[in-house]
């Protein structure tokens, strides 16, 4: 058999890079798509000096001509890693600004859209093709200062589930990841806005937040099921949360109990 193509955005850092190397070693050719070009050309020429069948293409997933464009460009796809997306801000929904949760619905919703219509046909032709679709717990419940960022993934969410009602009589699956809380480098530095000691307080006490290489895990593990085994929502969160809102903390050296 000839070897399958994996579509990942997203792909020049955390979960998308994690996500690259896992598939690769799985034996997928990978196809690293992401705005910054230094960064996924770095890891198509990691890859490829590891002995797998990797190539960069920077894209924007928000800019449909451009995502139309890769596609043309493609000669197969099997898997689409649907991973670009991101969190601006933590305002509470009466002072949080309009243009941030319009970017994030860009890329975390229209971003899927985009890339899921585009490659779709490729996808259907290979016989046995894979949507796979990261969204996040915040796609499944809410929390305070979370709402837009809440709404886009409860948006991707939502195409996750009915793109697989609507393409059921056809030889492709819908899987959808949703991870909890997730130490990348660049998550909350994003978040954030570059305030690095902000950023660091969200994993402050947690002993074992997932990393970018265990979400990775899981998506490699569901996306080389046998053809027929669709998974069709994986949650994964640390130990130490139980929910959005309740996370486990401990206190720090030397910190008086009830202090």
């Amino acid at each position: 058999m000839s070897t399958p193509t994996a579509v990942i955005t997203g792909a020049g850092s955390g979960i998308g890079a994690a996500t690259a190397r896992r598939l690769a070693a799985a034996g997928h050719r990978v196809v690293l798509a992401a705005r910054r070009t230094d960064r996924i050309e770095a890891l198509a020429d990691e890859l490829t000096r590891a002995g797998h069948a990797a190539e960069a293409r920077t894209l924007d997933v928000t800019d449909r001509a451009a995502v139309d464009a890769f596609a043309a460009g493609l000669d197969r796809c099997d898997v689409l890693v649907n991973n670009a997306g991101g969190a601006l801000g933590l305002e509470p929904v009466a002072k949080a600004d309009p243009a941030d949760w319009r970017a994030m619905y860009e890329v975390n919703v229209l971003g899927v859209l985009h890339m899921t219509q585009a490659l779709l046909p490729a996808l259907e032709a290979s016989g046995a093709g894979t949507v796979l679709v990261v969204s996040s717990t915040a796609g499944l419940g809410v929390y305070e200062g979370g709402g837009g960022y809440v709404a886009a993934k409860h948006g991707a969410h939502a195409v996750a589930q009915t793109l697989r009602l609507e393409i059921v009589d056809r030889p492709v699956r819908v899987i959808e990841i949703a991870p909890g809380m997730v130490r990348t480098d660049e998550f909350s530095l994003v978040r954030f806005r570059g305030d690095e000691e902000r950023a660091a307080r969200v994993y402050e006490g947690v002993a074992e937040p997932l990393t970018a290489e265990d979400v990775a895990d899981s998506i490699a593990w569901a996306v080389t099921r046998p053809p027929h085994v669709n998974v069709d929502l994986l949650v994964l969160r640390p130990r130490a949360q139980a929910s959005n809102s309740k996370v486990h903390r401990e206190p720090a050296p030397g910190a008086r109990p009830g202090a």
